[in-house]
């Protein structure tokens, strides 16, 4: 299904900063809008956001590295390569209302702040505007070091959260950046999905841990592992998006299993 264009062709920017939204519309071809909203403190939070014809649930997507995806104003990225920021529209071809998250304004990286109550209360702001978008499931999705807000958020929001989680290319560490053991995973109660390639050569993101993971989340209303064979093997860092860690050349298949596990729970 094609993703359909906003009003008019156009993206907008939506500023919920000082009270009542308001929206100006920018013109460039594109069915994206981008969207600011009001955090903490000051700091306003940035994501674009693609919208479906037919929405069956809304996705907050966490890209990995620094969190920094240099999302501007145009809807263009300076950091675009990462697995969930490349397949955001695949996503979106799934009936899935998609917000693609930067670091907030007040941040250029996520490290040592992903499973901050800071870091919660900015995304609060994004799932509550998805909320008021659309009346279906909010979910969050990391892949790499997203999988340690996707959790953190979750572990964080125990009212008003997130209905769900999927966490891809986990970060089970050991890492001086955190790991996903820094969220409060006792406090999670929502569906999570675990998705992991057997053959992930990411030395944080071993298959093997994913063992000792699942035994942690046993408080998720319920819990699944995936694991992922076969695709295209690492062709330069064994933690970037170019091999087994970001699902090269099995996107399609990866996402639909993610979208498919969502809409049946």
């Amino acid at each position: 299904m094609a993703v359909s264009s906003l009003i008019s062709n156009c993206a907008t920017v939506v500023d919920e900063i000082n009270g009542p939204t308001v929206e100006t519309k920018l013109h460039y071809p594109s069915n994206n809008s981008v969207v600011r909203v009001s955090g903490r403190n000051g700091a306003t939070q940035q994501f674009l956001a693609i919208r479906p014809e037919n929405i069956k649930a809304s996705l907050v997507l966490f890209a990995g590295g620094t969190g920094d995806i240099g999302l501007s104003q145009s809807g263009s990225f300076r950091r675009g390569g990462n697995f969930l920021v490349k397949t955001r529209n695949k996503f979106a071809q799934q009936d899935m209302l998609v917000a693609v998250v930067d670091t907030p304004s007040d941040r250029s990286s996520l490290d040592h702040f992903r499973t901050s109550k800071a870091h919660a209360i900015d995304i609060r702001s994004v799932i509550n505007w998805l909320r008021k978008t659309a009346d279906v499931p909010v979910w969050l999705v990391g892949t790499s070091r997203g999988t340690i807000p996707a959790a953190g958020v979750a572990g964080q929001l125990t009212t008003g959260g997130p209905d769900g989680i999927v966490l891809t290319s986990t970060v089970f560490g050991p890492s001086k950046r955190g790991t996903i053991y820094g969220a409060n995973l006792k406090a999670i109660k929502v569906p999570i999905l675990v998705v992991h390639h057997q053959n992930d050569s990411c030395s944080v993101t071993a298959y093997s841990g994913t063992t000792r993971f699942m035994k942690s989340i046993l408080g998720a209303s319920k819990s699944e592992l995936i694991p992922i064979r076969g695709g295209i093997g690492n062709m330069g860092n064994s933690c970037g998006p170019k091999g087994h860690h970001g699902y090269l050349g099995q996107e399609n298949m990866v996402v639909k299993l993610i979208a498919d596990w969502i809409k049946a729970n």
